[in-house]
């Protein structure tokens, strides 16, 4: 057996012990934690918007069975489909073309080229893409990768202000609802602005180019971190290109957060079928070698009786 076959095999089996904790965690003592909370409510489902995905993009983990413990995670897709059709690019970032290469009928198997920046569409950060010697994607361990959630609503905010900047208020209002924010969570910011996803409203470009969406203000992520939400490890989420305000050019707020084994979420969608807590989400996607991240399918875990 080769040497890199056995690090595969050995990585596998540690993804799975991770997992399978993680489960282990939510299923037992969270789930008292988060339903002593009251911090789940039952949404109301809606047809999809456009860009989103339906109710197909959430499932159940089952066996012919029943048996096991993660039988009964539902697994919830927060990735956008990876169609250079549709896609939105970030100013100064590279083209996403996606051309094939060899078809059943010509050469016996069908292949694409892909060929995309590590930031395209849905994908996760790693601090070295804004850190200096900070951590790269292949410095990091795979727990890093797995994560407790809480998403934050902030759409009818946004809505009305596009330069929204999430505040120290807005954090404590929620947990004064919801409880407690996780050590080393997954902070999911859910603006709604992924129904834009596919139009140029996304980026929404001023007639200067500056682009202008919703997320979250410097001192909120001093904030998050000075109080431990955002620890060694933890996430910024968003359903926008990033954390920062579109209008912020210094990236102060994923400059604060990039540091450490602290990563970023970017490009969500379907985050109304995320729970307000109690669900973990897991980051799948490859590892390139000194990478900065990469294009990533993002899911959440939620176990039984968290809606």
């Amino acid at each position: 057996m080769s040497g890199d076959l056995v690090v595969r095999l050995v990585e596998r089996r540690e993804l799975m012990r991770t997992v399978a904790a993680g489960v282990a965690g939510m299923v037992g003592g969270q789930m008292a934690d988060v339903r002593g909370a009251g911090a789940t409510t039952a949404e109301t489902p809606r047809r999809a918007l456009p860009g989103e995905p339906d109710e197909a993009s959430s499932d159940w983990v089952g066996d012919s069975t029943g048996a096991g413990m993660l039988s009964h995670i539902r697994l919830v897709n927060l990735s956008h489909l990876n169609d250079p059709g549709r896609t939105p690019i970030f100013p100064g970032d590279p083209p996403f073309v996606l051309s094939t290469m060899t078809t059943v009928a010509d050469d016996g198997f069908y292949m694409q080229h892909v060929c995309e920046g590590e930031h395209t569409g849905t994908h996760w950060g790693a601090p070295g893409h804004f850190q200096e010697g900070g951590r790269l994607a292949d410095e990091l361990e795979l727990r890093d990768l797995f994560l407790p959630a809480v998403k934050i609503d902030v759409r009818r905010c946004a809505a009305d202000d596009d330069d929204y900047g999430v505040t120290v208020d807005d954090i404590r209002r929620w947990e004064r609802r919801h409880g407690r924010i996780p050590r080393g969570a997954a902070i999911v910011l859910w603006t709604g602005w992924s129904s834009r996803w596919g139009t140029d409203d996304y980026a929404n470009l001023d007639k200067e180019g500056t682009i202008h969406q919703p997320g979250f203000l410097p001192e909120t992520v001093q904030w998050l971190i000075d109080h431990g939400r955002l620890a060694e490890r933890g996430a910024i989420g968003t359903d926008t290109f990033g954390a920062d305000r579109g209008i912020d050019d210094t990236y102060e707020a994923t400059t604060l957060l990039f540091d450490r084994r602290r990563i970023s979420l970017e490009n969500l969608t379907n985050l109304r079928s995320l729970p307000t807590r109690g669900a973990h989400i897991l980051v799948g996607g490859p590892i390139n070698k000194n990478g900065s991240g990469s294009t990533a399918t993002i899911m959440a875990l939620v176990p039984p009786g968290v809606h």
